[in-house]
């Protein structure tokens, strides 16, 4: 199975990442693109802004995405992410894109830079910018 075909496969049967409302919406070698809209139901409770657990899972997923599209056959190659880190700009306030870029997808490790943004009346703002180190077991 491809990259995308396993992108989408697990997205579709992925009930927290479907309940958040994520999208992928572009992917190719080395990058991706993925939406997470504006909801009253991940907002923080007294504030406009999206929970930081949200935009963290977005840039997490974002970043999953994208180094798979470096693996020849992401459903027999285990990976997971073995670091996460977040630094939020700005309250995320609208709806957000995540922008990924694997920075190096290696024999075993893999890291990806992850920009989210989002829409507002002044154009689109960073809201947040994520790194993540990812795990991969591939065959020598």
């Amino acid at each position: 199975m491809n990259a995308e075909e396993y992108n989408r496969k697990l997205l579709d049967n992925h009930d927290y990442l479907s309940d958040l409302g994520i999208e992928i919406t572009d992917q190719g070698t080395g990058a991706a693109t993925l939406s997470l809209p504006y909801a009253e139901s991940i907002r923080n409770p007294g504030s406009e802004a999206i929970h930081g657990g949200a935009v963290a899972t977005l840039i997490d997923h974002a970043g999953g995405v994208a180094i798979r599209t470096t693996i020849d056959d992401p459903d027999e190659t285990p990976h997971a992410t073995t670091d996460l880190n977040v630094t939020y700009v700005r309250p995320a306030v609208g709806d957000l894109t995540a922008d990924a870029t694997v920075i190096r997808s290696g024999r075993t490790m893999g890291t990806v830079a992850v920009e989210v943004s989002a829409r507002t009346s002044e154009g689109e703002k960073t809201v947040a910018v994520g790194r993540l180190s990812i795990h991969m077991v591939r065959e020598q």
